[in-house]
């Protein structure tokens, strides 16, 4: 299966590129852009880059990539913070850039935020500890390497953070600076604020994005930003064996024979987290705002507003779940697949008529949690990565979403009527009926999804041919892997659930 070809900024269309409308700014513009702390760190961050240009013209690179050295790659995301979904896309990114460009000819280091909660993932790979002040450690770090690879799913968007796309751009810029390889892997493209989609088309400029979606390729097709047709990596991720999952059912209550419904709920609302000094300080010299701290000087959202928008969703879970177990003997459990999940899942366990275990990941790793997922026969999450690493194991499941992501691939799986928005009106009937559906079509839904499984693995596979073909633009004399140039040769080695649904549905 061939990839749609990349946009590039002399071949995109015209309608594409919007031209600049001049605006007068003002004295108090001026003001608040000078304080704000997200346009600092992308000022910080530019500016560096550009110094990291200055020293590739004089000569002053620290590493450059020649013949008989292995190709060292830094990874750049959003691990050490018990996210399943971007723990679980490394692993596997890990897993098909080993197999495209050979282990002989490779040597990976990936950034952590916390090295104690991503220990005993990504064998073998050097695991660098990241600042919460991360432009020196960028300017720093990434000259030592011949490449830098993104990682996040949610690369460029400030839905949740635009320090996070900052990052990943940051470090994307200075590959770009020195004239190295410069990728976004799998990568997921949204709303940004202006500031940082002008950082992002400033400093992208010759990176090469894989896009998990068409949408995201316009996005960046906008800022004239190079991209091929992509997918998550997730897809390829082998869990625990399923008897170890239906092993940690049984010790939470399930008698081995009830259906599990698994819901997987987040705070859809106190997004994006932001940087604020006065909270900061307020909360390390006196503990305030200790519900809303991120870490660092980063507060997640907080309002009256959103406070109340949250009770509301929370209820509407509640609501279509009770309303089905009334219907239904089924064994509920609660999942929260990143440690922040945690407020979600005690939030809504109060609500729910039934008492229900929590898995939560800051208590179980990405290998068991995964295996408990694909042992559920429903799942209703607003959590991403847990409808895609429960599909290869065919779990029907429908989406609450935040954003365009699990919008996108219900759309993506033929299932545009399956997600409803975190907000939508009368959400609890909607789970409800999405519910009955998942129970009454359940053979029906998993044939679908297992027909969908394969059309992810077949855009997998061909980014991990685009990745080659980048590495080898870049560095014309690096020594091509000779694999058959087809989707099925680029994946890396299969888990067996995963092999049977290919040769099932493939």
């Amino acid at each position: 299966m061939s990839s749609k070809p990349a946009i590039t900024p002399d071949k995109a269309p015209a309608k594409l590129i919007p031209r600049p409308v001049a605006k007068k700014r003002g004295i108090w513009d001026k003001l608040k852009d000078a304080v704000d702390p997200d346009r600092a760190l992308q000022a910080s961050m530019a500016a560096l880059i550009e110094a990291t240009a200055v020293k590739h013209v004089l000569g002053l690179d620290q590493e450059r990539w020649a013949p008989g050295k292995p190709l060292k790659l830094l990874l750049a995301g959003y691990v050490g913070t018990r996210n399943t979904g971007a723990d679980v896309r490394v692993e596997e990114m890990i897993r098909q850039i080993r197999h495209v460009v050979g282990d002989d000819q490779l040597e990976l280091a990936a950034m952590t935020f916390d090295p104690k909660l991503s220990a005993g993932y990504f064998r073998t790979v050097e695991q660098i500890e990241m600042p919460q002040l991360f432009p020196p450690f960028l300017y720093r770090e990434c000259p030592k390497y011949h490449g830098i690879v993104a990682c996040e799913g949610s690369m460029f968007k400030s839905k949740f953070a635009s320090a996070l796309s900052t990052m990943m751009a940051g470090a994307m810029g200075m590959a770009i600076a020195e004239r190295k390889l410069s990728v976004g892997y799998g990568a997921e493209a949204g709303a940004m604020t202006p500031s940082l989609k002008q950082f992002v088309a400033d400093v992208c400029k010759g990176s090469l994005v894989l896009c998990r979606n068409e949408p995201s390729r316009a996005v960046l097709g906008e800022l004239g930003i190079r991209t091929t047709s992509g997918a998550d990596t997730a897809w390829t991720f082998e869990p625990a064996p399923l008897p170890r999952g239906a092993q940690l059912l049984r010790d939470a209550g399930w008698d081995g024979h009830k259906k599990v419904l698994v819901v997987c709920p987040i705070n859809p609302f106190w997004w994006p987290v932001q940087p604020d000094l006065l909270k900061a300080t307020a909360h390390k010299l006196g503990g305030q705002y200790k519900h809303e701290h991120y870490r660092s000087i980063y507060f997640h959202h907080h309002s009256d507003k959103a406070t109340k928008q949250y009770e509301t969703y929370l209820q509407a879970l509640a609501d279509g779940v009770n309303a089905f177990a009334r219907e239904q003997d089924v064994f509920t459990i609660l999942v929260g697949m990143e440690q922040l999940d945690r407020h979600a899942c005690e939030d809504l366990l109060p609500r729910l008529a039934t008492s229900a275990p929590l898995f939560i990941s800051d208590s179980f790793d990405m290998y068991d949690l995964v295996s408990v997922l694909r042992n559920c026969q429903l799942m209703v999450s607003s959590r991403f990565h847990a409808v895609v690493t429960s599909m290869p194991g065919l779990v029907p499941s429908i989406g609450v979403t935040m954003d365009e992501r699990i919008r996108n691939l219900m759309t993506d799986r033929g299932h545009p009527d399956m997600f409803f928005e975190v907000d939508e009106k009368d959400l609890g009937e909607k789970i409800l009926v999405g519910l009955r559906r998942l129970h009454r079509d359940a053979d029906a839904i998993s044939a679908e999804i297992g027909k969908a499984v394969p059309k992810q693995l077949a855009l997998m596979g061909q980014m991990g041919i685009d990745f080659m073909d980048e590495v080898v633009r870049v560095y014309p004399e690096f020594p091509r892997k000779d694999l058959p140039r087809t989707w099925e040769a680029h994946l890396p080695p299969l888990p067996p659930a995963v092999q049977r649904v290919l040769e099932r549905h493939g």
